[in-house]
């Protein structure tokens, strides 16, 4: 709030969340809200209480961010794939970058962006995702480079700061920034990675 319209940011929400809340939150700056479905992090709420929630904000112009790991997709992949809603995919939906990103298990994640218009996804945290870990991360980058050349108007990134439950290393956000021409080759995927997308998103007013 005190950003003004310098700044946009997602929520968590109570089931129970009231209308004179959202609003309140939209006033703010707030354009959406997080379902977290990592089972080792949150129990898991109702489905018909999460597409309830999800319309809601769908008729307040507010998109939904899911987070998951790559195992759990098949017991969600319907499930997503209705939810009314622009819908944002955190990390890629944690992907297992010790497998081949032409195999099977992260082909079914760009499947869903591919039979789902509405579904965009955050090609951000190698820091999170690799084995190889810092300061390069290469296991993480054919994963990321293909989201964004098959999906480049519906790719999003970000540094995580301040990378909150980190627990192999604290990253460093320059080298972070390094890692994005790696992943979005040219000036025009670059361009609409770090700013007609993010704009178009949080920002409709701004990109109409």
């Amino acid at each position: 709030a005190n950003a003004g319209e310098l700044a946009r940011g997602v929520a968590t929400v109570r089931a129970s969340v009231s209308d004179e809340e959202l609003h309140a939150l939209d006033a703010s700056g707030v354009r959406g809200v997080r379902f977290n479905f990592v089972k080792r992090l949150a129990d898991a709420l109702p489905r018909d209480t999460l597409s309830g929630i999800a319309k809601r904000v769908a008729a307040m112009g507010w998109h939904v961010v899911i987070y998951f790991e790559a195992e759990e997709l098949p017991e969600h992949y319907e499930f997503f794939s209705t939810l009314p809603v622009t819908v944002v995919v955190d990390h890629m939906g944690r992907p297992d970058v010790s497998r081949d990103a032409d195999g099977p298990e992260f082909e079914l994640f760009l499947r869903l962006l591919r039979e789902n218009g509405n579904i965009w996804s955050k090609v951000s945290c190698p820091e999170r995702l690799s084995k190889s870990g810092p300061p390069h991360y290469n296991d993480v980058v054919p994963f990321a480079r293909k989201v964004v050349e098959e999906f480049p108007e519906r790719v999003l990134w970000g540094t995580d700061w301040p990378h909150p439950n980190m627990k192999s290393h604290m990253p460093d956000d320059g080298v972070l920034v390094d890692f994005i021409p790696r992943i979005a080759i040219s000036k025009e995927s670059q361009q609409l990675l770090l700013v007609d997308n993010p704009t178009r998103l949080y920002w409709p007013e701004e990109s109409s």
